[in-house]
């Protein structure tokens, strides 16, 4: 199991790279063919009920668009990211990342998008290689004692 959690940090780490360095291309080669991406509308809900799908099922155009487009018009300003949790299916097929992360952007008028908390990254294996296929969006658990 060892081996495979250090698979799985290699993932989140070349995530990680790939928001630092503004690389789309990077970022697409963690993304699993039936990727779909919920998202929380604000950090505070917690409810799915509460959450929208922006982009739907992975398409390799619409999402290089998408965040490519994030990329040429907002600047990093800080990009932290703490792993706290890797979990591994008993059949080392699936598993999970939860990572702390404090991402700023900020576009040209200066205002921000800012993603600060916590998410989780869900990945399955595909042959001798794993993939993400599934992320929760940011959700804030301060109030949680984290």
């Amino acid at each position: 199991m060892d081996d495979i959690r250090k698979q799985i940090a290699e993932i989140v780490d070349r995530e990680t790279r790939a928001w630092d360095t503004q690389d789309v291309e990077l970022l697409l080669t963690v993304f699993h063919p039936d990727m779909v991406w919920p998202w929380p509308r604000t950090p505070q809900s917690h409810d799915p009920m509460d959450w929208v799908i922006e982009w739907g099922r992975y398409d390799y155009e619409r999402w290089k668009s998408g965040w490519q487009k994030l990329f040429d018009t907002h600047r990093l300003a800080r990009n932290i990211r703490r792993t706290r949790k890797i979990e591994i299916s008993k059949e080392g097929d699936g598993a999970f990342a939860v990572v702390d992360i404090d991402t700023l952007w900020i576009d040209a008028a200066g205002a921000e998008n800012h993603w600060q908390g916590r998410v989780c990254k869900v990945y399955a294996k595909m042959g001798v290689e794993w993939k993400m296929t599934m992320h929760i969006g940011v959700l804030d658990y301060s109030d949680k004692g984290w």
